[in-house]
């Protein structure tokens, strides 16, 4: 390839407070349309703003997080631009003067770790929405129940490289927001949602391409196919020598593709002034530390305890803090049953597996934690196998039921009795004699054969050490 693609980020995250940014109405979603509105925030006249203490927190508190300096004055401005769903013809922003500047994420994409500069996190608020799907089939309708919700938007610098490395600084900034507690990170209700500018220019080149912006992208897949087909989109066009304009685009998943939205604004074109209804917002030193000292521990530190006081491998310990509620889900397993690496396994491997395919989190199900740490202990302590304690997890995670309930409504418990294993044993090997011939020949193969006509001729409840023990001793 000829080019090199640039790549920056501006990610919206939707603050997680009850109340707007600039009036008391609702931010909860799913309301019916202009419902959780007021004359501050559908924009009438001679109606005055006043600041959400609580949003400045979150704000604050993902800025520290990010490794921003916070800055103790910035400035509210203004942002004028029209369209049918702003109903004060402007927006409440900041531009000059930010809350947070300077910050940081490190990522780690193939193995290799790279640092991206945030540069800045301002806040604002957020627009209303067009609905085209109710109401007369001729016209488009306005629903105002988002406008002012808090927001802040993250502008990262223009370093990353790959749609891969976009979607792996997508992802890690959404785990950390969450974590923070400061957005719910559901991509599904607009809670976060990423623009990607996107440029090319010939490998060892300085100076940048001419951008496009991928506007209001709501899922790490669809940004990564989304920059993918940018790239190729740009780089046909320069090789056929023609020039890429500057222009915000819309991801169509149907398609594939990115479409024309409108010509890119600058700066300039929204007139940005200091909003004269707002006192600049000063954050002191005192309330900096304040904050400081409520940040939880973030998934990163998270991880490397998890190696380094459970003993897990760096990759397995990424998995389990990915998310919040998974990670406290570990470790209230823990609490039941000390056994780091067997209770990671099941809930990597079977576990995250139904959660996938029935579409939930870990918030959603029956099985409490205690149950599954107690499931593994009676499997480590001999009381049932491995192959019944899969049935086991599915009935707890179907019903909620614990596990000594489930194995005594089914009579699941392991035989250990060595002379009732025995009799099956000599009852098969009895039956299998062409089988005990080819193993006596040197097909040691056929052992396995042996085991699973015992496990099945139980109902997987025999203890398959005992099996292997008195097998091997009959057959040789």
């Amino acid at each position: 390839m000829k080019y090199e693609a640039v790549i920056g980020l501006e990610v919206h995250a939707q603050l997680a407070t009850k109340s707007k940014l600039f009036c008391p109405c609702s931010t909860a979603f799913g309301a019916k349309p202009n419902t959780n509105i007021c004359p501050v925030c559908s924009g009438q006249a001679g109606a005055l703003p006043v600041l959400n203490k609580m949003a400045v927190e979150m704000a604050v508190k993902s800025g520290l997080a990010l490794g921003c300096t916070i800055q103790e004055k910035s400035i509210f401005a203004r942002k004028n631009y029209f369209y049918p769903d702003l109903p004060k013809g402007y927006q409440i922003s900041q531009y000059e003067k930010p809350l947070c500047l300077n910050g940081h994420l490190d990522i780690v994409t193939d193995g290799k770790l790279k640092r991206v500069h945030i540069q800045r996190i301002h806040m604002e608020e957020d627009a209303g929405k067009l609905l085209h799907e109710t109401g007369h089939e001729n016209f488009s309708h306005v629903d105002l129940n988002r406008c002012s919700t808090p927001l802040i938007e993250i502008v990262s610098g223009p370093d990353l490289s790959t749609p891969q490395e976009a979607a792996d600084t997508y992802r890690k900034l959404r785990n950390i927001l969450v974590y923070l507690e400061v957005c719910d990170g559901n991509m599904q209700e607009g809670n976060l949602r990423c623009d990607a500018n996107v440029s090319l220019r010939p490998i060892g080149a300085k100076a940048f391409g001419t951008r496009s912006e991928i506007k209001n992208v709501n899922s790490f897949k669809f940004l990564e196919n989304a920059i993918a087909y940018e790239i190729k989109r740009q780089a046909e066009i320069l090789d056929g020598g023609g020039k890429v304009v500057q222009e915000t685009r819309l991801w169509n998943q149907a398609k594939q593709m990115t479409t024309s939205m409108r010509s890119k604004e600058e700066a300039h074109d929204y007139r940005y002034f200091p909003d004269p209804d707002l006192l600049p917002l000063v954050v002191d030193t005192l309330w900096i530390e304040k904050i400081k000292s409520s940040l939880p521990e973030l998934p990163e530190a998270k991880a490397e305890r998890f190696v380094s006081d459970y003993g897990l491998p760096e990759q397995d310990a990424q998995v389990l803090t990915a998310e919040k509620p998974m990670a406290h889900y570990f470790e209230e397993c823990i609490v039941g049953f000390n056994a780091p690496k067997k209770i990671a396994n099941w809930i990597m491997a079977e576990l995250m597996r139904e959660l996938k395919s029935r579409e939930l989190d870990i918030t959603q199900i029956k099985m409490k934690p205690n149950q599954l740490a107690h499931m593994v202990a009676l499997i480590e302590n001999g009381t049932i196998s491995g192959a019944i304690g899969k049935t086991i997890f599915m009935e707890m995670l179907n019903s909620g039921t614990d596990p000594d309930k489930i194995i005594e409504a089914k009579g699941l418990k392991q035989v250990t009795d060595t002379s009732t294993i025995e009799i099956v044993i000599d009852k098969i090997i009895a039956k299998e004699t062409e089988n005990v011939q080819r193993y006596k020949s040197g097909k040691t193969n056929v052992f396995g054969f042996f085991v699973g006509a015992v496990m099945k001729e139980m109902g997987g409840k025999a203890n398959p050490k005992i099996v292997n023990e008195i097998l091997r001793k009959k057959l040789n």
